[in-house]
């Protein structure tokens, strides 16, 4: 079997989706944008079960599939879902010394997982888990054309 095309290309499939991630929270650098998209990865994390993330987890890129991973204690059971603020204050609330995430940080990091995630296997994913999940990855496009993969 040859190399899985995520793993082959994934430093350009992870500045693809940061440039996207960082552009549309108005961010100044890679840090903050790392820092904004780790915490909203945790949040959404926090509410699933370890399957749940397992199966999320595999319609990701490569490296955005190791930092949603990464220090997960499945063993903790699943937080329940909030509103949209509570979620976003949720992940600000991450390194909080070191943290500018803005108000769109979810919308903007579901607009850029859109962009670099095979729509029929993610939505595929999301639909095997609950409402809140499906509505947490809802992103805003004027034009659907947005969200089609920035990389193929």
């Amino acid at each position: 079997m040859p190399m899985p095309w995520t793993y082959r290309h994934a430093s350009t499939e992870w500045r693809a989706f940061l440039d996207d991630a960082k552009g549309r929270m108005a961010l100044d650098s890679d840090n903050m944008a790392y820092t904004a998209v780790d915490g909203v990865l945790q949040v959404f994390r926090r509410r699933l079960t370890a399957q749940q993330g397992l199966d999320f987890a595999s319609v990701l890129p490569a490296v955005l599939r190791a930092i949603f991973v990464k220090d997960w204690r499945p063993s903790d059971p699943p937080a329940a879902f909030a509103d949209r603020a509570t979620l976003t204050a949720e992940a600000q609330a991450l390194r909080p010394h070191h943290n500018l995430t803005p108000d769109n940080a979810i919308e903007a990091t579901a607009w850029a997982v859109r962009r670099c995630t095979d729509r029929a296997e993610f939505d595929r994913v999301l639909a095997r888990l609950p409402a809140e999940a499906q509505a947490f990855w809802q992103a805003d496009a004027a034009d659907p054309s947005e969200l089609e993969p920035r990389i193929v």
